[in-house]
């Protein structure tokens, strides 16, 4: 009776598939001493299955916040590296004031809050980035833009993987509500069977 759980396939990450019942008697032979330990052990997977599940959604809501921020920010550093560029091949014209060695931009201090800065681009060599545990380094702009890119391709795979078990999560949820209400059901014919009739 404790290998009806046991998985017989699992996803890449170890999560278990849920068995299906086809037929019940096949799982309890003996109903008055076996089927609440059964029904019980289903109804734990079940919940296992969705603790998993709000698991990976939150997982999955914290990398749609952290891969447009990425996002954001190599757009912001490309756009000075471009500037800074511009501005090295013009450099033959340094008598013109506001021939884009200055970047006036609004920038974001938290979700409702913006500021103004003017971005000196011609001595702007690096930039400070989060990297989270309230930590914040600096990075020259072209170290920056690569640690980024590392950074937004291993979120961009993890989200496709969160979004695989998640699938897999909702699949095996299915099934073992598809089981219990099956046990629970059998469970109630079974009973009607055994009431006398008057």
């Amino acid at each position: 009776m404790a290998d009806i759980l046991k998985p017989k396939n699992t996803n890449p990450r170890g999560i278990p598939e849920a068995p299906f019942i086809d037929k019940v008697e096949n799982v309890i032979k003996n109903p008055d001493k076996d089927f609440e330990s059964v029904m019980q052990m289903f109804q734990e997977r079940l919940q296992q299955y969705k603790y998993m599940e709000l698991s990976k959604q939150q997982q999955l809501k914290d990398l749609n916040i952290k891969i447009p921020d990425i996002e954001k920010n190599l757009d912001i550093i490309n756009y000075i590296k471009e500037k800074k560029e511009e501005e090295e091949e013009d450099d033959e014209d340094e008598d013109e004031e506001g021939d884009g060695k200055v970047i006036e931009t609004n920038y974001e201090l938290n979700d409702t809050l913006y500021t103004k800065a003017s971005i000196d681009v011609e001595n702007l060599n690096s930039v400070y980035l989060w990297l989270g545990a309230e930590v914040m380094l600096e990075y020259p702009l072209d170290e920056a833009v690569e640690l980024l890119n590392e950074r937004l391709v291993k979120n961009n795979e993890q989200l496709t993987i969160i979004k695989e078990d998640l699938e897999f999560l909702k699949e095996n949820i299915t099934t073992m509500e598809v089981n219990t209400a099956r046990l629970y059901n059998w469970d109630v014919e079974r009973r009607k069977k055994l009431r006398p009739t008057s």
